[in-house]
Formats: C-alpha cells, structure tokens, sequence
C-alpha cells in the first residue's frame, strides 16, 4: 500500500492497526494494544525520550514472537510513515540472533544487511569494553 491508498486523514499506523485488528486474535490483539499504546501516545506529545522501551526479553516475558513482532512493525509504521517495514532476524556472531525492524528494500539486501550486522557486532564490543571498565571502576554495568 502506498501513500494515495491511505484515507484521506488516515495515518499509516492507525490503517496497520485496523488491518492487525482483523488478523489477530482478540486476545493477541489487546496484548499487541496494551504494549504499543503508551509508545504511540508518547510519539503523539513527542515524548518519546522519556519513555524506556525495548521488546526484548527483559521487558516482554511471557509476550509472544508473533506479538512483539508485530509491536515492532506498528512502532516502526508510526516512526516511519511506512507501511512496507519487516522484521528480520540477523545471525551476528557476538550476540546470536538479533531481530531488527527494516525497510523492505534492505530487507532484500544482502550487503546492507552485512552492514547491520556488522554495526549490531561492533556496538556488542563496545558495550562489553564499557561494561569492563565499569566493573573495574566499582560502577554498574548494567548499561
């Protein structure tokens, strides 16, 4: 779907949720709504650097795949304006799989998403030297 196939006043987030609306189970799709409302609202008031947020398994136990997933791919549609975001899932060393949300064209990418990989690997590093100084510094490594 593309920008003229938007209604006329609708955003693209508000048609990816109604399409979820009909794809989902009810229940998933409130599970889906109770993760993504406080983001969609704090994007809304442009708040967004307020709010501490992430769907990985720290903040989402017990939150289906299917579901965060998707929780990924509203958030990204609201970012973005897109609605041809994916979420892939990249094999990078350090860390094992990663799931990231991308554009469609570097989906299908092979060298950009070498280039992801190698960033996500290379930020792994960091972190991992950060959190060594901070333990030898007496600090917290929760980074």
């Amino acid at each position: 779907m593309n920008e003229p196939e938007l209604p006329p006043d609708g955003r693209p987030v508000d048609v990816y949720l109604d399409l979820l609306r009909i794809r989902m189970a009810s229940e998933d799709y409130q599970l889906l709504l109770s993760v993504v409302e406080p983001v969609l609202r704090a994007i809304d008031e442009q708040h967004l650097h307020a709010l501490d947020f992430a769907l990985d398994d720290s903040h989402s136990d017990g939150l289906p795949q299917e579901v965060r997933d998707e929780a990924a791919l509203v958030i990204a549609t609201a970012v973005t304006g897109r609605l041809d975001n994916k979420v892939i899932e990249l094999q990078v060393d350090d860390t094992g799989p990663v799931r990231v949300v991308t554009d469609a064209d570097t989906a299908a990418d092979p060298e950009r998403l070498g280039k992801i990989a190698a960033y996500i690997r290379e930020r792994h590093r960091l972190n991992e030297e950060l959190r060594g100084i901070a333990e030898a510094s007496g600090l917290p490594t929760d980074l």
